[in-house]
């Protein structure tokens, strides 16, 4: 069950031996960065509880109906946006071209979901199982309602999905199993980019030196870097060479990218000008004011203007400041 996770072998020598040894906890936090395979154990894990039991020739046709979202006994949370009164998910989102302002995040709505599924017993499983995938997006009240779940749980198991024990109520994660999960060398890296199909992200040292140990963040980086123009992204790893031309770019950025692309490309940026730093090409690195640009953008500042800010202030016609 646990074959396809790579690099996480403490987080699956956990997780098999509570189940070994009868000692399941009625709540997990598996904490660590984003793409490393957090959700990947939480489904495997979770298709070890639910078949608990069975002969080994249903885990198969099991899996598949987990995967559909089709059993009575398992129930994936995944945070979403309000759109006309209606919830939908991140990818439903995109599917139906709704721009998005903001972030997700798991409503106190679902968290009374949550309970209203936990308040009958399983019906095929021993246990019931819930996962709550960027468990930190939740507001202090859905917070404080998940927190009554987990007190009683009843026949169930949740896992919460997190990056930080930090990011969540200390009350939350004190009544949870933390299982670490850690990046993945450079091997296990290339194992994992290989598998899923994007071997050419091998090729190119910056995007992994981004991804920082972890094969979805160097996935969801090749897809961002391929979203923005070669041209457009060599002129702005270079300071710009005038006034006119920073104003120039500033007005290209915000009329060819979207808000999540101008962010990671404000990631982007900063790898780049930090290199530049270290190898002595610009006598000064600007990650302070990239940074507070990202910060400006996510605070609903003007993209335009943030732009204009950054790129003036490396020509150095302007000194930095923040947009709010």
């Amino acid at each position: 069950m646990f074959a396809p996770l790579l690099g996480q072998p403490q987080a699956v020598e956990l997780l098999q031996q509570a189940v070994r040894q009868n000692r399941i906890a009625p709540a997990y936090l598996f904490v660590g960065s984003p793409g490393i395979g957090r959700q990947l154990a939480a489904k495997a894990f979770s298709l070890l509880l639910l078949g608990q039991g069975i002969p080994e020739k249903w885990h198969a046709p099991l899996q598949q109906r987990l995967q559909a979202g089709n059993h009575p006994d398992f129930l994936w949370v995944q945070p979403t946006y309000l759109h006309q009164g209606k919830r939908l998910t991140v990818a439903e989102a995109a599917a139906a071209g709704i721009e998005r302002r903001g972030a997700p995040q798991i409503r106190i709505e679902q968290i009374r979901e949550i309970a209203q599924f936990l308040s009958r017993p399983p019906l095929e499983a021993p246990r019931a199982v819930v996962a709550i995938e960027e468990a930190q997006t939740m507001a202090e009240g859905a917070a404080n309602a998940l927190l009554k779940t987990l007190e009683e749980p009843g026949r169930a198991t949740l896992i919460l999905i997190a990056p930080r024990t930090d990011s969540l109520l200390p009350t939350l994660v004190s009544r949870c199993q933390s299982i670490p999960f850690y990046p993945l060398a450079l091997e296990q890296m290339r194992q994992v980019l290989e598998q899923e199909g994007y071997a050419e992200i091998l090729d190119y040292p910056e995007i992994c030196a981004i991804a920082q140990g972890s094969p979805g963040e160097a996935i969801r980086a090749w897809q961002q870097y391929q979203k923005i123009s070669p041209e457009l992204l060599a002129q702005l790893t270079q300071p710009p060479p005038n006034t006119y031309r920073a104003l120039e770019l500033a007005k290209e950025i915000n009329k060819t990218l979207e808000i999540e692309n101008q962010l990671w490309l404000l990631d982007y940026l900063q790898y780049s000008y930090w290199q530049q730093f270290l190898k002595g090409k610009i006598s000064h690195s600007p990650l302070r004011q990239l940074e507070q640009a990202r910060q400006s953008l996510l605070c609903y500042a003007q993209p335009r203007l943030v732009w204009e800010v950054v790129l003036l202030g490396l020509t150095g016609s302007i000194p930095f400041q923040t947009i709010s």
